[in-house]
């Protein structure tokens, strides 16, 4: 199960390169149409405005969901155990990711949610 495990946090580290190479490539188009909306020639500049503030917002989302799995995806390969929950918590919402973060978000519950996973976890006291 440890290959298991080490497996789901490369993928979480993959995943979250991937969503903010996404993010950042969406924050582009949000600058662009920035600027657009602040050109005085253009028409629909109200537009332009409304379009550059749902890129931004969106762009940040994505990257902040990058960094938040691949912050998680590097201690989860160390086996820490507050990666297994914050690695359950980040997979539940990636089930609504179609199909990519759906396949993530299952694989990683089925590894964590096993028993030989949950015992890779735990802490000797």
């Amino acid at each position: 199960m440890a290959f298991h495990v080490d497996l789901a946090g490369v993928l979480f580290i993959v995943w979250g390169a991937l969503i903010t190479l996404i993010g950042l490539s969406t924050l582009a188009l949000g600058v662009a149409a920035t600027s657009l909306a602040a050109s005085p020639a253009a028409e629909g500049q109200w537009a332009a405005g409304v379009i550059a503030a749902a890129f931004t917002s969106l762009a940040v989302i994505a990257i902040l969901w990058g960094v938040a799995h691949i912050a998680v995806g590097v201690p989860l390969r160390r086996h820490r155990h507050w990666s297994r929950l914050a690695a359950l918590m980040l997979s539940a919402v990636d089930l609504l990711l179609l199909p990519y973060g759906t396949a993530l978000g299952c694989y990683a519950m089925w590894v964590l949610l096993h028993h030989g996973g949950r015992r890779l976890f735990h802490t000797v006291s």
